[in-house]
């Protein structure tokens, strides 16, 4: 089999023929006057027009020699066949196909619909243009590519051959589209804030630095979509803002992390955690049934059903439940105890006791189905929100599905000089080396002493997208991240 250089050296040729003969092998436009799937739907109606029409689109496969060809296109929405006859196309036009022609080439044909004797319905081509000449083959046809690796390099060609996965990038626009005319309905403003800052905050993340040349200073890519900037929006008198956009975290991948990816975050004046609970189940319901039609799905090993009874899970009482430690009371060499007893393996830079107690709940998340939410989280765990009445937990409510929390949501810490405390702790943790800490913001907190109402706020990145489709998080991307061959 020839190889890939010696494929595009015999290309190469054919694009000085069509040059030679006077044909533009990448011109600006080519006639087409219905999509493939608009002529696979209105077949009947269109052939009895007994008109000349035009289609286009990618040469997948050719057929037959001499007087008769048969040439399947693909345009993205559907395929469709034409048929390329001597005595219909003429000799020099028939010669010239069958000379530059090549699968994975752009053409468009004009010519009559019509039924083969086979019964498929096809175009009688009388001309045909080329839209864009291929340099490169496509992977053999029945396969595409087969290298996972090389499946994310080369998206664009891994999409060509799998329906299934251009489907899901379908899905996926349906479920961002779903999420922002929920949020508009529900009478929310949408909002753009800074992606790049000069002090990271809203999440426990480490963030990606830089350089910004003309105010010659050090920055940050956002590690949350706007979180501090939109209860800013809360302080100006806004009411309801959210924001789609993207965020960035210069941390581990696994199938449910990623470093850049689109996330939802939204603000609720004169409303709390309860409030948002009960917009968050519906708003999940909603995305599920418009994206993917349905509200029972298959996650790993997991069934759920967003339609039944959504739990609350207590946090301190399923740690206790899963691994007989009671956080309340548990020392660090405790919990480090039940997480060997576990053979739980985890990180020791930057440990503390916040981050054995984190462990010790993603050991037993993942004995939990859901649907559902995370309740009663100790005030040390989340530092933006508000403290409950026990004073020992804050109103914070994370859905969880499928082992996983997909979402975060609280109501909003609003008391800046209890602010200014629990950044200074953070700040605290992260001078001892935990660089997923938060920084303190002393610009927010000055916000804060203007007043912000109580407001409920939540986000939700693209990962609960991930969990519906039940795929890892890079599957579910475009195109992902790569290192560089």
């Amino acid at each position: 089999m020839a190889g890939i250089e010696e494929i595009r050296a015999e290309r190469l040729k054919k694009l000085s023929l069509l040059k030679e003969a006077g044909i533009a092998p990448y011109p600006n436009k080519i006639p087409r006057e219905h999509s493939l799937e608009e002529i696979r739907a209105n077949f009947v109606d269109l052939e009895k027009e007994k008109k000349d029409i035009s289609i286009a689109g990618r040469v997948m496969a050719i057929r037959g020699q001499g007087a008769i060809q048969f040439v399947v296109l693909k345009d993205g929405s559907a395929q469709f066949q034409a048929v390329l006859k001597k005595d219909t196309l003429g000799d020099d036009a028939m010669k010239l196909f069958g000379e530059v022609v090549d699968l994975g080439d752009f053409i468009s044909v004009t010519g009559e619909l019509f039924i083969t004797q086979r019964g498929e319905e096809s175009l009688l081509v009388k001309s045909w243009v080329m839209g864009a000449k291929s340099l490169l083959p496509l992977p053999e046809k029945w396969h595409g590519l087969q290298d996972p690796e090389e499946k994310f390099r080369k998206r664009y060609l891994d999409i060509m051959f799998d329906d299934e996965l251009r489907e899901l990038f379908v899905k996926k626009s349906k479920f961002w589209n779903a999420i922002r005319s929920f949020m508009l309905a529900e009478g929310f403003l949408e909002v753009e804030t800074p992606v790049i800052e000069t002090t990271t905050g809203g999440a426990d993340a480490k963030p990606f630095a830089t350089h910004h040349n003309a105010l010659d200073m050090d920055v940050y890519l956002r590690i949350s979509c706007g979180e501090l900037w939109q209860k800013r929006l809360m302080v100006a008198g806004f009411e309801k803002v959210f924001e789609i956009g993207r965020i960035f975290r210069n941390e581990g991948m696994s199938p449910e992390h990623a470093q850049d990816y689109t996330q939802l975050e939204f603000y609720w004046a004169y409303a709390n955690h309860e409030d948002g609970m009960e917009l968050v189940e519906r708003m999940y319901k909603h995305v599920a049934e418009v994206a993917f039609g349905t509200l029972e799905f298959t996650i790993g090993a997991y069934t759920v059903d967003l339609g039944k009874k959504w739990e609350r899970y207590d946090y301190a009482e399923t740690i206790k439940k899963f691994t007989e430690v009671d956080i309340a009371i548990a020392s660090i060499e405790e919990i480090e105890s039940a997480l060997k007893r576990l053979k739980v393996e985890y990180d020791k830079k930057g440990w503390n006791r916040v981050r054995a107690i984190d462990t010790l709940w993603k050991y037993c998340r993942k004995k939990l189905g859901g649907p559902g939410f995370l309740v009663n989280i100790p005030v040390a765990m989340s530092p933006l929100a508000k403290l409950s009445k026990d004073g020992k937990t804050v109103e914070q409510f994370q859905p969880i599905i499928a082992g996983s929390e997909v979402g975060k949501g609280y109501s909003e810490l609003n008391d800046p000089i209890d602010q200014a405390e629990r950044f200074q702790a953070q700040q605290d943790m992260r001078d001892a080396g935990d660089d997923e800490a938060q920084m303190f913001d002393h610009d927010f907190v000055e916000a804060l002493e203007h007043g912000m109402p109580p407001t409920c706020g939540f986000g939700v990145s693209e990962r609960f997208f991930a969990f519906l489709a039940n795929r890892p998080i890079r599957e579910a991307q475009l195109f992902p991240l790569m290192r560089r061959k």
